[in-house]
């Protein structure tokens, strides 16, 4: 079941985070789908505009599609993660989406809410949500990259006349996290009490964390050991920090760069030990299993597991997208 983002974020906020997941093919589709079924929790298919130009839009749609009428106890939203407008009025108009993300970010104050608000007011219209971003991450995803000296804090007086002024529906604050596998060095970790400021301005909001992957030590040992070339001292996120973030507002947590992991270990490993092999099927059906795997323990850290048959009933089907 297709619901909309604002609706499980007011069932979730102050009590859970909701995982939003990047997705490019059918492996990660079903793998995030038989997780999350495993897990009982509800979350967030994200497509990027990377997957959209890899996969296509109407194969990535077909692919969802295809997995809610698989998976039909699935409760899930549909998001466009880190558009531009062009790419955001595309979502908006296609009828599939339940919320779109502009970021803006990199442009000037005013510009950021005159972008917004534009892609507002077509997504409200549409009865879409929209997510937008203040301040800097610092890292790459996809096309986006940003160094880290460049990276900004999200000032909280600033965010809540963002808020006001763009009419978005939730805020993707930078409070220390970054994109891609390099997110801190030193004892750099999550600003929390920068988070506490802006949701002490915003009370009640939805803020998004996104560069939330934890990186974990092992599976770069493991893609290391399979010949891989990461950086050993890579890491991320502590997951015992989802806790901590959930109470000041977090809402929704964007994790991208785990799953790759998670893929890039499978097939690195499969092809070192079966190098004769050339069925692409046996590291898919491998790859299935593990991401299935990893969103269950996913969905225990950021405290979604085993909500979705209240989260469910709450909905009921007053907020589903046709």
């Amino acid at each position: 079941m297709i619901v909309t983002t604002r609706a499980l974020f007011d069932i979730a906020y102050g009590r859970f985070a909701v995982g939003a997941y990047n997705i490019n093919n059918m492996e990660q589709a079903i793998g995030l789908f038989e997780g999350h079924r495993r897990a009982s929790a509800p979350f967030i298919v994200q497509l990027s505009r990377g997957a959209r130009g890899y996969a296509g839009v109407r194969m990535l749609e077909a692919i969802v599609r295809a997995a809610e009428e698989s998976f039909p106890e699935a409760v899930f939203a549909v998001h466009l993660d880190h558009g531009d407008e062009e790419t955001c009025l595309d979502a908006i108009d296609s009828g599939f989406y339940s919320s779109v993300m502009i970021d803006a970010s990199h442009e000037p104050f005013e510009e950021n809410v005159a972008i917004t608000r534009r892609v507002v007011e077509r997504a409200h219209a549409a009865g879409l949500s929209v997510e937008a971003e203040l301040g800097m991450l610092g890292g790459v995803e996809e096309d986006i990259e940003v160094d880290e000296k460049h990276a900004k804090l999200t000032d909280p007086d600033e965010a809540r006349l963002f808020v006001e002024a763009s009419g978005c529906d939730a805020l993707a604050v930078a409070i220390g996290t970054s994109h891609g596998a390099y997110k801190f060095s030193g004892g750099q970790g999550i600003h929390f009490g920068r988070v506490a400021e802006i949701q002490r301005r915003l009370p009640g909001f939805p803020l998004v964390m996104h560069g939330s992957s934890s990186v974990p030590r092992e599976e770069v040992e493991r893609i290391n050991a399979a010949g891989g070339k990461l950086d050993p001292s890579a890491r991320g996120v502590d997951e015992a920090e989802f806790a901590r973030a959930v109470p000041l507002g977090v809402t929704k947590v964007n994790i991208d760069t785990d799953g790759r992991l998670v893929w890039t270990r499978v097939h690195r490993e499969h092809f070192r030990d079966e190098p004769e092999n050339f069925d692409f099927r046996k590291p898919g059906r491998i790859l299935m299993e593990e991401y299935a795997r990893f969103i269950v323990h996913k969905s225990g850290k950021l405290g979604s597991a085993g909500v979705v048959d209240e989260v469910r009933s709450r909905l009921g089907s007053g907020s589903t997208v046709e």
